[in-house]
């Protein structure tokens, strides 16, 4: 059942190693499918050069597997607990992004330096509190600390983006890793550089929303 859904979630996954978002097994995309509550997520421990559509499992929103072989990902629970808090959210992606992960090593938002940041997350990408893998605690974390950017970082752990559909998820994720290595060499030089200012950042995010794209 839903093997086109399934592949697209496969694809999606394998999308974070093309991009050099993930290494080995580490890291895994989700998608609520609309209308019911089922959720396909990438299976626990699986390299990501290994996966296939069937392998992709297929919980409830209580965490019970529906449909597959493997156990899914232990982030699972918090990837469910977004879905069942933000009811127009149907993509979660969590990565160890190098550049961005080193914002999250540090307690540290991501200010908004570039346009392109400012199109995407507005003022800036937000670092929550430590939170404690297997469990919802870091979904927590992420519905009351995310705002209105469409990514978050989790102190001493990592990256999660959310979206309407995986495009809009995984952009975030390539977007926030592009900036945050930006923001990492330009912090190197300068220490104290400025983020843009609420006034250009508000331009941004008006003139993206509304003029970018087909």
């Amino acid at each position: 059942m839903y093997s086109e859904l399934r592949e697209e979630i496969c694809q999606a996954n394998k999308k974070l190693k093309d991009n050099g978002l993930v290494r080995w097994t580490s890291g895994n995309v989700s998608y609520r499918i609309p209308g019911i509550n089922r959720v396909i997520i990438k299976p626990s421990g699986v390299d990501f050069d290994d996966l296939t559509a069937a392998r992709m499992v297929i919980v409830n929103l209580a965490g019970e597997v529906i449909e597959g072989d493997l156990k899914p990902s232990v982030d699972t629970e918090s990837h469910l607990y977004v879905y069942k808090h933000m009811e127009n959210i149907h993509s979660v992606i969590h990565t160890h992004s190098p550049f961005a992960t080193s914002f999250a090593i540090r307690g540290r938002d991501l200010p908004s330096y570039t346009t392109t940041a400012a199109n995407i997350f507005k003022h800036r990408v937000p670092c929550s509190g430590f939170a404690s893998i297997g469990g919802e605690e870091i979904g927590r974390e992420i519905v009351q600390n995310i705002g209105e950017s469409p990514a978050i970082l989790l102190k001493n752990h990592g990256v999660f983006t959310i979206g309407e559909s995986i495009d809009k998820a995984l952009k975030a994720a390539v977007i926030l890793e592009e900036t945050a290595e930006y923001a990492f060499y330009a912090l190197l030089q300068e220490p104290n550089i400025d983020p843009l200012s609420s006034e250009i950042i508000e331009q941004c995010n008006d003139f993206y929303l509304t003029s970018y794209g087909q």
